[in-house]
């Protein structure tokens, strides 16, 4: 019974203090972000007003991270407005950065932002060889890999409803 009370009370002020400690680390002064304002996370923010789109070719994709460049996929496309540098996320498909090659034509659905002093187009979605892929929602917040499934899944069901494959 000893043995058990002092294991407990070592155990209970442990708790106690990361209690404590997860207590004092939340800000009390925090605010709720408003309907109008860009989302915010751990990349750069998605304008959903600025949403355009981008017809292009793309040049190359970029897979190894840069300093000072959001993380995950860039594609570098050629279009009316020159060679824009597309941010596309970290959990890109093993078979859809194989889809994305050089000279592919490719059609995306997003919105510029600057991001250390360069700017980049954040896709929300990327058509390329007829599959459309899901990059972020509408409020630009990144969708899990799973999301290009459920994009396909979208895609199937309009053909369906306009008459297409049954």
């Amino acid at each position: 019974m000893c043995r058990i009370r002092l294991f407990a009370a070592p155990t209970a002020a442990r708790l106690l203090i990361g209690l404590l400690f997860a207590i004092s680390s939340v800000s009390l002064d925090a605010q709720v972000a408003s309907e109008s304002r860009a989302g915010r996370g751990f990349g750069p923010a998605y304008d959903a007003a600025q949403e355009t789109t981008l017809i292009g070719t793309i040049q190359e994709l970029v897979t190894k991270n840069e300093v000072g460049s959001p993380a995950g996929v860039r594609l570098l496309v050629a279009g009316p407005q020159g060679v824009v540098d597309v941010h596309a996320g970290p959990f890109l498909s093993k078979a859809t950065k194989e889809a994305l090659q050089a000279g592919a034509p490719v059609q995306i659905v997003g919105a510029m932002m600057q991001f250390h002093e360069k700017q980049y187009f954040l896709a929300r979605e990327l058509s390329v060889n007829g599959r459309t892929i899901t990059v972020r929602n509408a409020r630009g917040f990144l969708v899990s890999p799973d999301g290009d499934h459920v994009a396909r899944a979208r895609t199937a069901a309009k053909a369906q409803d306009n008459g297409g494959a049954r």
